[in-house]
């Protein structure tokens, strides 16, 4: 391995884990380097080197002086090019891993560094993907990777989303554009679990759909045969959608936003399962206390809310939401029915968000059992190095009679 000496250097403080950062972790810290007026004036999302405390060359990195996370390892190699040919092999690995998942091309294809890419989401919709470049390194490669990913995949059209919340953090737009052929001028179907779902790649949540929740749907699906179900913070129907597939006699779908629930009736609508399907505009909670008031009972209820918790900071206040959800949600259930939870917060581990769900039940005055826990999907891996990278938890009770 040749160092590419054109590169800017950074080395690591004394005291600085150098072994961690060997054996696979992907971030270096700001406090965790020799910071002087020349690292500081690298240009953000430039292709460095970095070096332990004794000037042994450890790896190429990817450098944003200014952020907390001051640089992201690309490869071990410190002489590795970051040229087309080394986005088509990430690309291809990728590729490769999610072809035996999946007979049809609609996926999350890279899931950041867990993929080998760090910040960078893909998400791909049959012959549409569309990119997150959500750390300064990829935004300066956008051009090559997009290429990449049009040789790799074979899609006609690469849209840039940049809703990410990061990009903030990096120094980036809030521009969303596309990068090759053009956009989707209406919504995409996608088949999951059965069901057909309606993504709206241009102006719809993050990159139109959610498709690391697919086992925990399909886990859904399989106690919903002649159940009524309800789907609360359903998105596009998520849940519901998959449990009318799986044979629901009816289900509710509960959402804030009005275009998400035009797009869950469009997805029933298209399976043929429109006369099965309901919707319910409004906050959730509210919802939720409406629906106790009514006396209203449900086979099968399931809560995927957004991040309560996505920061240390916000860690307790949002375990106590998600106290709130189970203690509202478990009175709907009927006796021996079944009530899935789950959050999608990095910062509420799988033990505090179970004991917060628990504790919610209990509230509630209903006995229960823990029948599963499920996690993101297969091409949502995670980093074995990166915590963050399993944010996605859910928990399936059994309501007791």
């Amino acid at each position: 391995m040749t160092q590419d000496t054109d590169r800017p250097v950074i080395r690591l403080k004394p005291k600085a884990n150098a072994r961690a950062i060997r054996h696979g972790a992907p971030w270096v810290y700001d406090n965790e380097l020799v910071t002087d007026r020349r690292t500081k004036k690298i240009e953000a999302g430039s292709i460095a080197t970095l070096e332990d405390a004794g000037r042994e060359v450890i790896g190429t990195v990817a450098v944003t002086p200014g952020s907390r996370i001051f640089a992201r390892i690309l490869d071990r190699d410190p002489g590795a090019q970051i040229d087309l040919e080394w986005f088509k092999g990430k690309l291809q690995a990728a590729l490769d891993h999610r072809a035996r998942l999946f007979d049809a091309p609609y996926y999350r294809l890279i899931h950041a560094e867990a993929d080998g890419l760090p910040g960078v989401i893909i998400d791909r919709f049959g012959d549409t993907a569309v990119v997150q470049p959500n750390a300064a390194w990829a935004e300066v490669h956008l051009d090559l990777l997009t290429e990449a990913l049009v040789q790799v995949t074979g899609v006609s059209n690469v849209l840039k989303n940049a809703s990410g919340r990061s990009r903030q953090l990096e120094g980036l737009d809030a521009e969303n554009v596309v990068l090759r052929g053009m956009a989707p001028d209406a919504p995409v179907q996608v088949p999951m679990n059965g069901a057909t779902y309606l993504a709206d790649l241009t102006g719809g949540q993050k990159t139109g759909l959610f498709y690391d929740q697919r086992p925990n749907h399909a886990f859904a699906a399989g106690l919903s045969k002649d159940a009524r179900v309800l789907d609360v913070f359903s998105h596009v129907g998520g849940f519901s959608l998959a449990a009318l597939a799986g044979g629901a006699s009816s289900a509710v779908a509960v959402d804030g936003s009005a275009a998400a629930l035009a797009l869950a009736e469009g997805g029933a609508d298209a399976m043929g399962a429109a006369d099965r399907f309901s919707t319910r505009q409004g906050d959730a909670f509210d919802v939720l206390t409406a629906l106790n008031d009514e006396g209203a009972q449900f086979d099968v209820v399931i809560c995927d809310p957004p991040a309560f918790a996505p920061s240390k900071k916000a860690l307790e206040p949002g375990l106590r939401a998600y106290e709130r959800v189970a203690r509202l949600a478990a009175p709907l259930v009927a006796p021996g029915g079944y009530l899935g939870l789950c959050s999608c917060s990095h910062a509420a581990t799988i033990d505090k968000f179970r004991n917060a769900s628990i504790r919610g039940i209990g509230r509630a005055g209903r006995n229960s059992q823990l029948i599963h826990t499920g996690f993101a999907g297969a091409d949502h891996p995670m980093h074995p190095q990166l915590a963050e990278s399993g944010y996605l938890k859910s928990l399936f009770f059994r309501i007791l009679p």
